[in-house]
C-alpha cells in the first residue's frame, strides 16, 4: 500500500537538518526498493529546505507509522508536524 509523508520542519531548524542528513540518507536506502517518490520541500526561493515529502510502498498503516517514527530526522526532533496518509497513484499507470 502506498503511504505519503508529508513533514514540515521547526522554523530556524536548518542546521539540525543538515548535522542530520547523512543518517536519514543512510535510514532511507533500506527503502530504496519500496520508494516511490523521496525529497525534501523548498522555500519559495528554492535555496532552503523546509521539510520532506515521501511516497513509499509500505505493508500497512503500522509499518508507515513505524518507518516514520524510526527516520533519523524524526529522532533529532526536525520536524513541526508529520502528516502521514494512504495514496493511490493514477498517473503514470503502471
Amino acid at each position: 500500500m502506498l503511504f505519503m509523508f508529508f513533514c514540515n520542519d521547526k522554523p530556524d531548524h536548518e542546521q539540525l537538518r543538515l548535522d542530520t542528513r547523512q543518517a536519514h540518507l543512510d535510514y532511507l536506502g533500506s527503502f530504496k526498493d519500496r520508494a516511490l517518490a523521496v525529497g525534501p520541500t523548498l522555500t519559495d526561493d528554492g535555496q532552503h529546505m523546509n521539510g520532506s515529502l515521501l511516497i513509499l510502498d509500505l505493508a500497512d498503516r503500522q509499518a508507515a507509522e513505524d518507518f516514520a517514527a524510526n527516520d533519523p530526522y524524526a529522532k533529532a526532533g526536525l520536524f513541526e508536524s508529520v502528516t502521514i496518509r494512504a495514496w493511490k497513484k493514477v498517473i503514470p499507470a503502471d
